[in-house]
């Protein structure tokens, strides 16, 4: 269950809440009593491994595709 919260306590103490959510708490800020909108943490972004399809891709992969398809797509 999240912890709902108006926007005017928000403001006062957004770095206390800002901690809260990033150690996991959900929190809902409200205005005028009726939930806005929702904080969640950002999540770091993990780096993509490079290399992942090497060997998967065949040439085939990049010949023009036959005109019916692109005519599909175009649609």
């Amino acid at each position: 269950m999240a912890t709902l919260i108006n926007v005017h306590e928000a403001k006062t103490h957004l770095s206390r809440i800002l901690d809260r959510v990033h150690r996991g708490e959900d929190i809902v800020l409200a205005k005028a009593g009726k939930p806005y909108v929702k904080l969640v943490p950002v999540r770091p972004v993990r780096k993509r491994k490079s290399g992942l399809l090497k060997g998967r891709v065949t040439a085939a992969f990049f010949e023009r595709l036959p005109e019916e398809e692109i005519a599909a797509w175009e649609r």
